[in-house]
């Protein structure tokens, strides 16, 4: 699968190389989603919190405001260190909520991503650099290939 790569700081993968990274990488994108769900949740209360009348805040309401704000800024840093430990590994976050993962690939001398979302037993698919995840084609490799 992994034919002449490119020299370069890139990583790229084999199958066999992503599918050994999964269970590190499913620990992370498992953090990744709950904490959208959080962050989520956290903006809707957010947006839904009702402003008194006359416009001014109740100490109670700006306390609660606030709590709110320093959580999800908290959530916003933890986020960006989960992402920042996948680039390290050389793969990249496509969807925070889904858990929707690439990891660069060398086929038939092109680059390409081999693709994984949370909740699949392993990488099984891959797509074109441009297509994205609608453009997801099935792995078709031989024991020997990987």
């Amino acid at each position: 699968m992994a034919a002449k790569q490119p020299s370069g700081r890139k990583k790229f993968f084999t199958v066999a190389q992503a599918n050994a990274a999964l269970p590190l990488i499913r620990a992370i994108v498992a953090d990744i989603t709950d904490l959208a769900r959080e962050l989520k949740d956290r903006y809707d209360r957010l947006k839904g919190m009702t402003l008194p009348k006359n416009g001014g805040l109740s100490e109670a309401h700006r306390e609660e405001l606030q709590q709110i704000e320093e959580q999800m800024e908290r959530d916003k840093e933890r986020m960006r260190e989960y992402d920042n430990e996948l680039r390290k590994l050389g793969v990249e976050l496509k969807d925070f909520h889904s858990g929707l993962i690439d990891f660069p690939c060398w086929m038939e001398d092109r680059e390409v991503y081999l693709c994984w979302k949370l909740g699949e037993p392993e990488v099984a698919h891959w797509h074109e650099v441009d297509a994205g995840f609608a453009g997801r084609q099935k792995l078709w490799v031989n024991a020997g290939q990987a």
